[in-house]
């Protein structure tokens, strides 16, 4: 209470700068080409702690945020690994779910700010900045003590002092090589760039991805600088292939690699070794379905979540086994072995990938995916008999038969219906992937990349608009 009065005023100093005070994006990749020593952050970071301070005196997320401490790996131009830590992942998270797993990634990476500048970002673009907090009054915060682990034994570590004056000139020198690669002219190609309004998280792309990837060439960035050139000039237009085909929805198309060449609503799955190989695992896949089933069952857990909207209402329900690309935490993979090892030998896009149930007299509506850099394959589980279930991709319909594939570019127009009428319910194996057919492995690890680096940069933002909203 002797102290109110001090940090009133302190407050009052800082009312002009509040903004400052929210965890900027930028900065979380900005630490991330530094080298930081015994899980310090440097003093531009500075500002996430703050955040977590005025968390900690308004919300009982304390414990949650304490408990959420992971690393994240910063990589340099040689390929060595530093690490910054991060201590509000687990508040991010909460509030970036929704109700559609894929809204983190399938929404349009446009580089425009939607929110305005210093305001904590919207729609997952961010502004703001941080200022210096008081060392000595930091050492003693409680929370703060927790977060950096003091009352823990300290482990020796050969990493080197963060010294601002060395992370501008490593981030000067990543700039300027990077500014005339195929990614950095793809920027630098924004109408947004260099102003006000230009997303951080494109700025800094350029540079993470010549050190992350130094050698990979410039001819094998051309189509990935295309995809960055589309999503930051989204007025681009677009190849005939899609313009004159009135069965791809072109105005629905948000994420857009050039130069793949042409596509069909339905490709040949004999073609793909991701099919093969869950055609020649069906009876094992079917039991390990099975056992998950059983395993729900004995639990009182159900699994099954219909991720968006539209599969709600269409009495589409997924039980998911991978999100975003990633592994769900706590699902009891040791259930389905096989059938997780199959999907983890694609590289999994930023989709839904699990078993897919479909009621009887049901359907998805007519739709298409605005990405043509993935592709879907389907393996029929338990099919109604007769024929009664159908997919129409395109002007084409065909039918699911169990232990058999199908394998489709969504971004046709696409639909489905189950139509028994003796209440059978259709269950594929459903998995979304980067094209492996028309896209280079250096391509897609690239993209991965983007997309990983831009869910976290989203996540990071998360944090700073609810922080807005508090302070």
């Amino acid at each position: 209470s002797n102290n109110i009065n001090d940090v009133q005023q302190q407050q009052q100093q800082q009312q002009p700068n509040r903004q400052k005070i929210l965890l900027c994006p930028a900065h979380t990749y900005m630490a991330m080409a530094t080298t930081t020593a015994n899980n310090k952050l440097p003093p531009s970071s500075s500002s996430p702690c703050y955040l977590l301070i005025m968390l900690w005196t308004t919300t009982s997320m304390m414990m949650i945020m304490m408990s959420n401490k992971h690393y994240c790996g910063a990589f340099l131009g040689s390929g060595s690994t530093t690490t910054i830590t991060k201590t509000t992942s687990h508040f991010a998270n909460m509030n970036t779910r929704s109700s559609n797993p894929s809204t983190l990634l399938v929404a349009p990476l446009s580089a425009k700010k939607t929110a305005k500048r210093g305001g904590g970002g919207g729609g997952g673009f961010g502004g703001g900045g941080s200022t210096s907090t008081n060392k000595k009054n930091k050492k003693k915060g409680r929370l703060i003590s927790t977060l950096n682990d003091e009352n823990k034994p300290k482990k020796k570590s050969n990493a080197q002092t963060y010294v601002k004056s060395e992370q501008d000139a490593l981030l000067q020198s990543l700039a300027t090589q990077s500014a005339t690669n195929p990614i950095g002219r793809a920027v630098s190609s924004s109408p947004y760039y260099n102003t006000p309004d230009m997303d951080p998280f494109w700025e800094l792309m350029p540079s993470l991805i010549s050190s992350k990837f130094p050698q990979v060439s410039d001819d094998q960035l051309t189509r990935v600088a295309g995809f960055v050139r589309h999503t930051l000039n989204p007025g681009l237009p677009l190849e005939d292939e899609i313009i004159n085909n009135p069965w791809r929805p072109h105005d629905e198309i948000h994420a857009y690699m050039p130069g793949l060449g042409p596509t069909q609503p339905f490709l040949d799955p004999s073609s793909l070794d991701l099919c093969q190989q869950l055609s020649t695992n069906y009876d094992t896949i079917q039991s390990e379905y099975k056992a998950l089933l059983d395993d729900m069952s004995s639990k009182q857990k159900d699994r099954f979540q219909s991720v968006t909207s539209m599969n709600y209402d269409s009495g589409w329900k997924t039980l998911v086994l991978f999100y975003n690309g990633h592994r769900i935490p706590n699902f009891p993979y040791h259930l389905c072995p096989v059938t997780t090892k199959i999907m983890e030998s694609v590289p999994l896009a930023g989709r839904i990938a699990g078993f897919n149930r479909q009621m009887p007299q049901s359907g998805i509506p007519l739709h298409s995916d605005g990405n043509n850099m993935w592709l879907t394959c389907q393996m029929g589980i338990t099919i109604p008999s007769k024929d009664k279930a159908w997919i129409r991709v395109g002007e084409e319909t065909k039918h699911w038969k169990e232990g058999e594939c199908l394998l489709y570019d969504t971004t046709y127009e696409h639909e489905t219906f189950n139509g028994s009428e003796e209440g059978e319910e259709r269950v594929v194996l459903h998995v979304d992937f980067f094209n492996t057919l028309k896209m280079t492995e250096a391509e897609i690890e690239i993209m991965r990349y983007i997309y990983h680096l831009r869910e976290e940069f989203m996540k990071a933002e998360g944090v700073a608009k609810v922080g807005a909203q508090i302070l």
